[in-house]
This record gives C-alpha cells, structure tokens and sequence, in this order.
C-alpha cells in the first residue's frame, strides 16, 4: 500500500464546493446545492459564481481531462461529464470508450487522466503502471450485469447455462455451427455470435467466468467490434444471433432484444439481469463491479480533483440514470475515504501477483492494498 502526500487540502476544499445532486430518473434533472465560496488552488481559481436564485452556480475552475477506457463504463462518464459542465463550463472533458485494455495502454503511457474499467486491472497492466511510475486511486462507481441477448424471436435458448455458453462461445474441435449442435431439440441453423473486441474488459470478464483458468480461447468465428451498439444491430438483425454486453446497452434497445435468463451455479435458477437480481449477487456470475483509475499525478489539478469527488458524489444516482446499478453506501463510503487519504493501488492483485476474485465487498477494503 503506498499512501500519496500533499494533496489532501485541496481533496478538502474541491469536497467542500461538490455536489451531492438528486438525478431524477433518465431526464438526468441539473443538479443543484453548490456551496459558493472561493479555493485556494494556486493556479487554477475556484471561485464560484452565484446565478439568479434557482439556477445552477457556476465555478471558474479552467483545464481538461482525459479519459478513455471501458465502452460500458462509457454512459456512466459522459452523464458526468455531461452534468459536471453546468457546474464547470471551463473545464473540457474528452471521453473515449476503445475498451478497459486500450484505456490501460493509454493509462501507463501517461496519456489519460482517468481510466474506465469494466473490470479490475490485471497483473501485467499493474506491472506496466510500476514501471511507467504510473500511481493511482482504484475507485469501484456501479454494478453492472454482463448480458447475455438473444433476438426476440429466438424462443429456445431462453434460458442458458454457463455450461451451454461454454459450448456456444469457446473455441473447440467439436465447436457447434448450428443451434441443433448445442441442443439437438434447438435449430438446424447457424449461430450468429457478436462479442465486443478482445481489447475489452467486457471480453475478458466473459471469458474468466466461462473458461476459468483452463487454457481454452475464445472462438475466433465471432464478429467482434468495441461498439456495443453495432453488436445490439447485429443480434437485433437475426432470428439466430447470440451477443452479449453490458446491462445498459440492453436496458437500451429491450424492444428489439431478449435478455438471456443465465442459471445460477448455486441454486440452478435461472436469473434476468434486472437491477434487484445483479444488486444480490443473484444473477451468477455475471454481476460485476465498474471502476474508474484515477492518476495520482493528476489529482493535485483542480479539475481533476473536482470531477473526481463529483464522479462518487453522483455515482450512485447517475449510474441508475443510465441503467446500471448503484453500489451500496457502505462502498462508496469506502471508495470515499480512499480519495480523500488518496491511497493508491489495487486491490485485486496481491503482493505476488496473482488476481484476488470475490464479492467487491469482501475485495475493496484497504488491508488488500
């Protein structure tokens, strides 16, 4: 655990001018209650100008930030970036979703201030961060649920193992071709399979729990694309396509998708992705926790450190704006209390290098760092 020095007064004054907002459903209503006053940021300002009563006020605070990473993390940060500008009208904020690997990448070259992650960061990108001397805060901001969609009209594969996904997206001699290969009471036509990119980390959690830690890949016959929209086209265009992605993008497009019920290892039900069932850890295994990495050398400018505390001051509501699912209090208190010592490091990679896996509640706490 290496704790980052210095900051921390400025962590306090960007808390004291944050909002805690109310984002009323999808029409993401503009937030309100920013204190006025000034900061003492050195080079930056902070001054927070007062609009007519009723008005959003608006601070003076100048700079840009880049992020880049998870596409499912995507929606989550454009809504803030979207909402932090009535705020910050002076602050530009570049949003790229080219995929948790690509967003890493970038994130150790010292290019992007922020990285979205649909997964936890690996061994080897941890190492690549050591060695850059990239540091970082690991912030958890939403639950997702990896889903699986089928066309509305598919009406036999409702319902699928993890075992029958095993079958359908890993690589194998005997791979099926055709439905009836998987289930000789299901078609006798070919399997359309759309996934996002390999540079994903939606790709990556989908094969950790389908393959585990065997050496098996993932088919190489699928149409892969990090735009999960053009995968919603692809399933949506064929009676016989299978895909999957994040809860969002089928929250999304539920008029022209089914979402697959995936069997619970543990009980043998069959669970949709809703939010009650991903919040429970019922819908097995595929609810997952979302994350931003925030670059330490970044923090100390006042932009960064203010869409910062507005990302968790707003993480929870924003991201049932969007369609996924808030992390409960006793998380986001934690993730606070990180920012605010600006602790840095993963939680998910111990001292030897190997990748810690389990409930986020059990994972996020600060002896694993």
């Amino acid at each position: 655990m290496h704790e980052v020095m210095n900051h921390t007064g400025w962590l306090a004054i960007v808390k004291r001018y944050s909002l805690t907002a109310t984002l009323v459903g999808a029409a993401m209503m503009p937030l309100l209650g920013c204190k006025g006053g000034e900061s003492d940021s050195p080079d930056k300002g902070g001054e927070t100008t007062t609009g007519p009563e009723g008005e959003t006020e608006v601070s003076n605070i100048t700079g840009s930030i880049k992020i880049n990473g998870s596409s499912t993390v995507l929606p989550i940060s454009n809504a803030m970036k979207e909402e932090f500008a009535k705020e910050y009208p002076g602050v530009e904020i570049s949003v790229s979703g080219d995929g948790t690997g690509t967003g890493f990448k970038e994130f150790y070259a010292k290019s992007t201030d922020i990285s979205d992650a649909s997964r936890p960061i690996k061994a080897g990108e941890l190492e690549k961060c050591t060695e850059a001397g990239v540091e970082f805060i690991e912030l958890p901001v939403a639950y997702d649920g990896l889903t699986v969609v089928i066309h509305p009209e598919n009406d036999w594969a409702t319902e699928l193992t993890v075992d029958h996904l095993k079958k359908i997206f890993v690589n194998a001699e005997d791979k099926p071709t055709k439905w009836s290969d998987v289930d000789p009471s299901w078609p006798a036509e070919d399997i359309g399979l759309y996934a996002p990119g390999t540079g994903s980390g939606t790709y990556d959690y989908f094969k950790e729990v389908v393959i585990g830690k065997s050496e098996a890949e993932m088919r190489d016959d699928m149409s892969l694309n990090e735009d999960d929209n053009q995968l919603v086209k692809g399933v949506a265009g064929s009676k016989f396509a299978i895909g999957f992605f994040g809860v969002a993008y089928y929250e999304e497009n539920k008029d022209k998708l089914t979402a697959v019920k995936v069997v619970n290892p543990a009980d043998s039900v069959a669970y949709e992705p809703s939010s009650d069932n991903i919040a429970s850890g019922k819908y097995a295994p595929f609810s997952r926790p979302l994350f931003i990495y925030v670059s330490t050398a970044s923090l100390p400018r006042a932009e960064v450190a203010a869409f910062v505390q507005f990302y968790l001051d707003n993480a929870q509501e924003v991201s049932e704006a969007v369609a996924y699912v808030r992390l409960p209090d006793s998380i986001m208190e934690r993730a606070q209390s990180h920012l605010d010592s600006e602790l840095s490091g993963t939680h998910y990679v111990d001292a030897d290098g190997n990748s810690r896996h389990g409930a986020v509640e059990d994972i996020y706490v600060k002896e694993n760092l």
